[in-house]
């Protein structure tokens, strides 16, 4: 499911797929008055990242991309 097409992140998860990359957050689907400073997040590295700011956790399905730095 896409970062930026989704709803809301559920129980503060975001999955996201190879195609989603790079992912931001805040995402497109996240409401205007929750807005933070835009941020990007290394999920490929690790299969995961947690936003600084509201601590959303972004998952990549299938976890880390071989070859990623």
């Amino acid at each position: 499911m896409s970062a930026e097409s989704s709803p809301a992140a559920k129980d503060g998860v975001v999955r996201v797929t190879a195609r989603d990359l790079p992912v931001f957050c805040p995402n497109k689907a996240m409401t205007l008055w929750s807005s933070h400073p835009r941020v990007f997040l290394d999920v490929a590295d690790s299969g995961a990242a947690m936003c600084p700011y509201c601590g959303t956790r972004y998952e990549l399905e299938g976890g880390a991309l071989p070859g990623a730095h």
